[in-house]
């Protein structure tokens, strides 16, 4: 399930009339790598016609190639 972060920075004036104002943040939808690749260690990925494999290690760690 994607999770949705709203947090939002603050960021500092410098002037004279120092004041903290709220800046907008982009919101990144986040998905668990487990969710994405069900009970497989491997999937591929179809972007514009490129096919890209998604694969997950003997050391746990995800390689992305081409």
């Amino acid at each position: 399930m994607a999770e949705f972060n709203t947090q939002q920075m603050f960021v500092s004036d410098t002037s004279a009339k120092a004041q903290l104002q709220p800046v907008a943040r982009k919101v990144v939808p986040r998905l668990s790598s487990r969710d994405l690749m069900q009970s497989s260690r491997e999937l591929e990925i179809d972007h514009e016609g490129r096919i890209y494999r998604l694969r997950i290690t003997q050391l746990n760690k995800l390689i992305l190639t081409a």
